[in-house]
C-alpha cells in the first residue's frame, strides 16, 4: 500500500469510527471500536489493533481523533499503551495477543511495569527477585519499587531471575503477572506532589503459569529491552504539534505576565527554551521515520534524554514566570486519581518534572547508551558481566 493510499484509507476509517461511535460517549466502547478498526497501533498486524502500515501514520490518526474530542488510551493506561502492549505484541503468543491487547487499549485493564528493585534501578539486570519453576507454574518471591500505577493495575510485566548461576543478563525471564492474585501486595508511595502514583510491590509465593511467560526461559533481558526501548520512545519520542506541551504553558504564562516584568532577558530565555523544544520535536519526527517496525533502537534514548532535561528547565522557568505565586501549592493532602495524568497546576508539574530524569532510565544511563551504541565510544568497565550472578558481590 502506497503512502498516499494508506493515508486516504486511514482518513476513511477515522471518519467511520467517528460516524458510528460518539466520542463523548463510553470511553471503553469508543476505544474498543478504534482497536477493531486497526487504529490503535497502526503498525501492528491486522487483527491486533493495527493495519500493518508505517508507524508514523499513527500521528495522523491521533491528531484527527484529538480534534474531534475523542478519548485516548494513553492518559489512562500509559504504561500499557506505550510499553507493555508493544512487548506483548512482539514477544507474546497468539493467544496472549488475543487475550491482552484489546482490553489494554480500551482501558478496561490497566497495566504496570515491574522492573526496578531497591538494589537494582539503573542496573536492571542486577535484580534479585526470584522465580522458581514448580511443574507448569513459577513461584515468585521478591520486591519491586517505583512501579507506576501498580495500585490500579490488572496486569503487570514482570522480570525475575530464574537462573542465579547464569551471568546476570542471561538468567532472567519475563512474565505477565496477575496483579490481583494471592501473593501480590501493593503499597503506594507518597510523592512530594502529594500524589501516590508510584508503588512498592511485594511477591510472596505468587504463582504464575508458564503459559504467561513472554519469550524463552532465560531470555528475559532481550524481552525487557523491548519494553525499555519502547518506554523511552513513549516518554520522550512523541510527535506533538509545534509549540505544544510544556512550552505552551510557558508561552501562556508569559502572555499573562505584567508588562513590567517582560524584560528582554526573560524573553530571550523563553525563546531559547522554545527553540530547544522545537529541535527535540523535529528530531523525534526524524527518528520515528527511521525507526523500523518492531523494537525501537537507541534513538529512543535521545528523545528521552532531551525530554527529561528540557522539561525540567521549562517547568523551572515557569516557576520564575509565576513569581511569588509559584510558592502557592495546596494539593499535598489530596491524593488525585492516579489514572488522571494531566490537568495539573504549573506548580504540580514543576514538582513532578524532577522525576523525568530518573524514570525510564536516568539521564546518566541515557548518556552512556548514546555514547556506546550511537557514538561508538568505549563502554564502562563491567567486571561482573560474565560472572554467574550468584558470585557477583552484593551489599
Amino acid at each position: 500500500m502506497s503512502s498516499d493510499t494508506a493515508e486516504k484509507h486511514l482518513d476513511s476509517l477515522v471518519q467511520q469510527l467517528l460516524r458510528d461511535h460518539d466520542p463523548a460517549g463510553s470511553r471503553v466502547e469508543f476505544l474498543g471500536a478504534q482497536y477493531d478498526l486497526g487504529l490503535a497501533w497502526v503498525h501492528f498486524d491486522e487483527g491486533f489493533g493495527g493495519l500493518g502500515i508505517a508507524p508514523k501514520l499513527q500521528g495522523q490518526v491521533n491528531a484527527a481523533l484529538a480534534e474531534a474530542g475523542a478519548p485516548m488510551c494513553w492518559p489512562r493506561n500509559p504504561i500499557g499503551y506505550g510499553m507493555c502492549g508493544p512487548t506483548v505484541y512482539t514477544h507474546g503468543s497468539e493467544q496472549q495477543k488475543q487475550r491482552y491487547l484489546r482490553p489494554l487499549f480500551s482501558t478496561e485493564e490497566v497495566w504496570c511495569q515491574l522492573f526496578s528493585e531497591p538494589s537494582a534501578g539503573s542496573d536492571v539486570a542486577g535484580l534479585t527477585s526470584r522465580a522458581v519453576q514448580d511443574g507448569d507454574e513459577w513461584v515468585v518471591n521478591g520486591q519491586k519499587v517505583w512501579t507506576t500505577l501498580a495500585h490500579v493495575s490488572r496486569w503487570g510485566c514482570l522480570v525475575t531471575r530464574t537462573d542465579p548461576d547464569a551471568p546476570k543478563h542471561k538468567g532472567l525471564s519475563y512474565f505477565v503477572v496477575d496483579m490481583e492474585q494471592p501473593g501480590v501486595e501493593v503499597r503506594p508511595l507518597r510523592q512530594m506532589t502529594g500524589d501516590a502514583e508510584f508503588n512498592e510491590v511485594y511477591f510472596t509465593d505468587a504463582r504464575i503459569p508458564d503459559s504467561e511467560r513472554l519469550g524463552d526461559t532465560g531470555d528475559g533481558w532481550r524481552v525487557a529491552l523491548t519494553t525499555l526501548m519502547n518506554e523511552r520512545v513513549a516518554i520522550g519520542g512523541g510527535q506533538a504539534p509545534r509549540g505544544s506541551g510544556a512550552i505552551a504553558d510557558s508561552v501562556r504564562l508569559w502572555a499573562d505576565m505584567d508588562e513590567s516584568r517582560k524584560t528582554p532577558a526573560v524573553r530571550d530565555r523563553l525563546m531559547a527554551l522554545w527553540s530547544k523544544s522545537e529541535v527535540a520535536r523535529l528530531t523525534n519526527i526524524r527518528a520515528s521515520q527511521n525507526r523500523a517496525k518492531g523494537v525501537p533502537g537507541p534513538e529512543g534514548s535521545t528523545g528521552k534524554l532531551a525530554f527529561a532535561e528540557n522539561n525540567k528547565d521549562i517547568h523551572e522557568f515557569n516557576m520564575e514566570l509565576l513569581g511569588p505565586q509559584a510558592m502557592l501549592y495546596d494539593t499535598y493532602s489530596i491524593e488525585r486519581s492516579a489514572t488522571a495524568m494531566g490537568n495539573s497546576s504549573a506548580q504540580q508539574q514543576f514538582l513532578r518534572s524532577r522525576a523525568n530524569s530518573i524514570e525510564g532510565g536516568t539521564s546518566e544511563v541515557m548518556r552512556n547508551i548514546l555514547g556506546e551504541r550511537v557514538l561508538g565510544l568505549p563502554g564502562d568497565v563491567r567486571t561482573d558481566k560474565e560472572l554467574p550472578f550468584s558470585e557477583v558481590p552484593s551489599n
